[in-house]
């Protein structure tokens, strides 16, 4: 995997994704974002990077749906960096939490190539305002 960066973008997995969320019908693109956090939540076992990086993603692009982290970065979704937007369900922010749990869990490839790169705690930090925004929205009584 080719990466150059600890933010949600940051790699060839997570750009390949975000061109496909670009190349699909709007109509499409929820459930592809489900698709990808769900795969990561029911898979048993040891979790590979690639569906890590492509839930990574599909989180930050929920997150900054429901008033999280902008999407800034070259890599995401044009539609998304040109101020567009993507309708997610309201239950797909809470999955999106699990998914990071998961990807920052044990046994996660994710977690093991950062903390063998002597970044783990950068990478940590580029999950936690991803993690935070959802977290925030998907409690009782949150705006």
């Amino acid at each position: 995997m080719g990466t150059w960066d600890v933010g949600p973008f940051d790699n060839d997995t997570a750009a390949d994704w975000c061109g496909d969320l670009q190349d699909a019908d709007a109509a499409q693109r929820p459930g592809l974002i489900r698709r990808a956090l769900a795969t990561v939540v029911e898979q048993e076992g040891y979790l590979d990077s690639d569906v890590a990086c492509e839930a990574l993603a599909a989180a930050a692009i929920v997150a900054a749906q429901r008033g999280g982290p902008p999407i800034t970065s070259a890599y995401a979704p044009e539609f998304l960096r040109a101020g567009g937007g993507v309708e997610v369900p309201d239950d797909v922010a809470a999955l999106a939490v699990r998914a990071l749990d998961r990807v920052a869990g044990e046994g996660s490839e994710w977690r093991e190539l950062w903390e063998e790169a002597d970044a783990g705690s950068q990478a940590a930090a580029a999950v936690a305002p991803i993690r935070e925004a959802l977290t925030r929205t998907t409690l009782p009584g949150a705006p």
